[in-house]
């Protein structure tokens, strides 16, 4: 049977759930490998701070690639709190919600570690001793920015080489900037039920904003 999708050249809907793989290989991350580099230092701690939406765990994830010998672990909203490794590098996901006796053996545990989070932790890791990096993910991003990320998002959808996909140009790229700022989980919810819309309803691609 044939995909509904394939009229776009596409297996699937670009903009749906992605595996933890996925999110890694089509991470976009442009300062990836001074992070690396800055993580040869047992000293460092670098924190992605910022909403949920807007790439904390993407940025993680790439650099969990990166590095063979790093430990992710993810802190739920809610049940049981994982245990955390006590190997290094070490990745926390939502490190906002780890309780404090967490938080201390984290901090006990030495680097260079990496977290996510919500609430800026500078000044504690500062005190523990750590050389602090420190990104703000809700910073505005270029539309070309943008731009490449839906459309590696897009691509690896593709069906068939040799024939066109549909593409994001940095100009339907600002229109998404100017709605949703940079949440881009916001914006593929967005472009997920629109696309949804494209096919049922054979609308044009891209769609108003």
């Amino acid at each position: 049977m044939q995909s509904p999708y394939s009229i776009y050249n596409l297996r699937r809907n670009p903009f749906g759930e992605l595996t933890r793989a996925e999110r890694a290989d089509l991470a976009v991350v442009e300062e990836l490998d001074v992070w690396v580099q800055a993580l040869t230092d047992e000293r460092t701690a670098i924190q992605f701070v910022g909403d949920c939406g807007f790439g904390k765990t993407t940025h993680l994830l790439a650099i969990e690639k990166q590095l063979a010998s790093a430990n992710y672990v993810y802190y739920p909203e809610t049940g049981p709190r994982p245990a955390l490794p006590r190997e290094r590098p070490v990745l926390v996901d939502e490190a906002d919600r780890m309780g404090w006796r967490q938080h201390i053996r984290l901090l006990r545990g030495g680097g260079p570690i990496v977290i996510g989070t919500h609430v800026d932790y500078s000044w504690r890791l500062r005190l523990a001793g750590f050389q602090v990096l420190n990104v703000y993910v809700e910073f505005r991003k270029e539309p070309s920015l943008l731009a490449k990320v839906l459309n590696r998002r897009i691509e690896s959808s593709r069906l068939f080489e040799g024939l066109p996909v549909p593409e994001v140009d940095e100009d339907f790229a600002e229109q998404l900037l100017h709605r949703f700022g940079s949440n881009l989980r916001r914006i593929e919810q967005f472009l997920y039920e629109r696309f949804q819309l494209s096919i049922s309803e054979q609308t044009p691609w891209p769609p108003a904003i």
